[in-house]
Formats: structure tokens, sequence, C-alpha cells
């Protein structure tokens, strides 16, 4: 992969001539194909339910595409995006990445946020036989399609994302593990399957699921939910959310006064404005990741320089995973020495079932779904700041248990 080789000023204008933002169905999403160019269809929830990770994300392709144009370009061809708002709405997506590479031909395609879109859009992309790598389609449904061109850019799918959170509360002494969880999820299968991973081996050891609810995507009121869960007195509670749901939750739960020993909700908590959020009272919540800036990868921290030089703040995890798929996608064009449709397509797809990538979250292979064969950690709140504490051999601080202070 390229390195980064300009200073902020130069990555912000290679950005802002390198990015086009297009509005979802218009008609005319951009001229893809040129000699000149390597032209990438991208379809991202930059309005609607998901428009909070949707964004970054669009953040994340934005600085891959600054660093590679930076250092020539991909095959020494400039990369251009051509980003289409799909209003988190999937048949959007099916026609955008109808219209990016049947109509305007681009040259390669990204995947968009959340598994609700990634696999429709999946089914798009293989039709036309293009590789297909996607930075937040999780959940286990997404690598049981049977899609032979997707890959999933980041360490581990839903299913096993609290993994080592679980495996470090069964260990703990009988007297100190929680007994009873409350779980709360938003119906979407990447943050039921990040909930449910968790709750169900924490089940099959024993511990008592007393409260189990399932709230649509666009809920903004969980007072009821929040009622049931401090009615419950559980001793720990399980989010399955995005943002502004976890969010919400959160902040009438600590009207309610309820206090947990153990708190875990996915995805939110890694939101630099989370804490802002829910009042900064953000002490011992838990969230599983896949990259923390502090990683000393070699391309992480050019990564974490460059894209807060372009943003003004650290890359969060939405950010890194697009900005890996960027880095997968690259690594596998510059090795096969194509990026057009077509035959090159199945070149790129076989490069990448058979070689491991280096990049901004660790070294990432595949099995034959398209699933990445490692791990994420697990992050907490600790005296005011997101550290890294599971597994052990990778803590920043040592995990808070319990009693979280919201």
């Amino acid at each position: 992969m390229s390195q980064w080789n300009r200073s902020g000023t130069g990555l912000a204008a290679t950005l802002s001539a390198s990015v086009l933002l297009l509005t979802a169905c218009s008609g005319t999403p951009g001229g893809g194909g040129s000699d000149d160019t390597i032209d990438i269809g991208i379809s991202l929830p930059l309005t609607g339910d998901f428009s909070e990770p949707g964004k970054g994300v669009q953040r994340g392709y934005e600085a891959w595409a600054a660093a590679v144009n930076a250092n020539g370009g991909l095959l020494g061809r400039e990369v251009e995006l051509h980003i289409l708002d799909d209003q988190s709405n999937a048949d959007r997506a099916v026609q955008d990445y109808e219209a990016l590479i049947a109509q305007d031909q681009v040259d390669l395609v990204f995947g968009p946020f959340s598994t609700r879109l990634v696999v429709p859009s999946a089914r798009v992309a293989e039709e036309y036989g293009m590789l297909f790598v996607e930075p937040a389609g999780a959940a286990a449904e997404v690598f049981e399609q049977g899609f032979e061109n997707l890959f999933y850019a980041a360490p581990a799918i839903a299913d096993d994302h609290y993994n080592h959170l679980a495996e470090h509360i069964l260990a703990m002494p009988d007297d100190e593990r929680p007994r009873t969880v409350a779980v709360a999820s938003m119906d979407d299968p990447f943050a039921q399957g990040t909930a449910y991973g968790l709750r169900d081996r924490l089940a099959d050891a024993g511990l008592e699921i007393v409260v189990d609810e399932v709230y649509p995507p666009n809920t903004t009121n969980f007072s009821s939910i929040a009622a049931k869960i401090n009615d419950s007195d559980a001793d720990m509670v399980i989010g399955g959310t995005q943002y502004q749901d976890a969010v919400n939750l959160i902040v009438e739960l600590q009207q309610l006064d309820y206090q947990p020993d153990l708190a875990a909700f996915s995805t939110a908590p890694t939101n630099p404005e989370f804490s802002a959020a829910i009042g900064a009272r953000t002490e011992g919540i838990l969230s599983p990741t896949g990259y923390t800036p502090e990683a000393d990868w070699p391309s992480n921290v050019e990564f974490v320089e460059q894209y807060t030089e372009l943003f003004d703040s650290p890359p969060a995890e939405d950010e890194a995973n697009a900005y890996t798929t960027g880095q997968v996608v690259a690594a596998a064009v510059e090795a096969v020495g194509c990026a057009e449709q077509g035959d090159c397509q199945q070149r790129l797809v076989d490069w990448l079932r058979q070689n491991e990538v280096e990049t901004v979250v660790g070294p990432l292979s595949w099995d034959d779904q398209g699933r990445p064969q490692s791990a994420h950690m697990i992050q907490q709140y600790v005296e005011g700041e997101i550290r890294i504490v599971l597994p052990e051999a990778l803590a920043e601080a040592e995990f808070v248990h319990p009693k979280p202070a919201w």
C-alpha cells in the first residue's frame, strides 16, 4: 500500500479534487470509466437512520483516496470516488449500485454501511461479477448468502465481537460474576448479532436473561424499555445499538438511576460524540471494537496522523474500516495489475482468497465466505477515556468492575 507523503494541506486539496458527492438516484451519478482515473462507485447512508456512521465511513473512504492520490494513485492513475446517498434505504442502495456499475461503468465498487444495505448491494455486485469489499456488514446472514465476491474489511463478524468479554465474565469468581442480564437491541442484523452473540454465550453458561427487547431502527422514545430494564434490576445490560438509539436509551436509564454492574453497547461508545451526548457519565461502559488509533501497525500510525490533519480529530472504527476497505482493494489491484470491469474482477477476488493484507486494523485474511479470521478487542471507559481492556495482552488499562458510574 502506498504511504502518506504530503502535508495535511496538500491532502485536503487532493481530497476535495477526488471525491464526487452525488444525489442518490439522480439519474446522472457521474462519469466513470475514464482512462486517466480509476473510478470507484459507492452508495452510503448519508441521511436517514444510519447517517451518523455512514458519514464516518465516507470520511474513511475520502482519507484513503487522498492518501492514494498523494502518492501517485493506483497503477499510476488517480482514484476518483463517486459517492451516492442511499438515504439508509435498501432499495435506493440497489439502484445506486446498478447505476454505478451498469450505467456509469465504474472500475471498482466499495460497500455501504449496515448489513441491511450490504446484503442487497452485494447481490448486485455479484450479479455483475464485481469484487465487493465492505466495511460494515458483519451480521452472520451476510456470509450465509453464498456470495463469492464479498470480503468484510474488519477483524471479526458480529456474533464474535464480544468473545473476549464473554470469556472474561465467565472466568470471574462466582461472587463477582453478574447473574442477571437485560438485553435491548435494534431490529437490525448487525446490532442483534453483536448483542445476541454475547447474550447467548452468557445464557448458555447459566446467567438469567431477565429482559430481552427488540425495537425498530427509527425508535426515539425508550422510556418503556428503560422502565423494564430498571424494574428488572439486572446486574448487566447489553445494548445491540448503532448510535442515537444507544444515547437515548442510556439517558432514559440515567434518569431512572438504574446502575448495572456491567454495561455493554455496540458501536455507539466508539463515536467521538458519545461522551458529550450522554452527559459525560461514561465510566465503565464497554464496547467491542476492531480498531484503536493507538495500534502500532505501520500504516495505522500514518493514517491517524494524516486523518487528524484532514478532519481535526482522530479516526474512529467506522472510518478505520472504510480506510481498510480501500487498503484491501488497493493491495489486490496492485498485485494483479488491473482495476476494470470484466475478467479482472475475478482475478482480484482470487488474489484476496489466497493472500493476507496488512491494514490499519492489522493483518487480514478471509475464509471462503468472506469472513475475516481475527478477533475484536473490548474497550471500556476508564477515568473518562475509552481504553482497550481485553484481551489482557493488548490492554491499555485494567478492566473496571463493578459499577459503571453513568
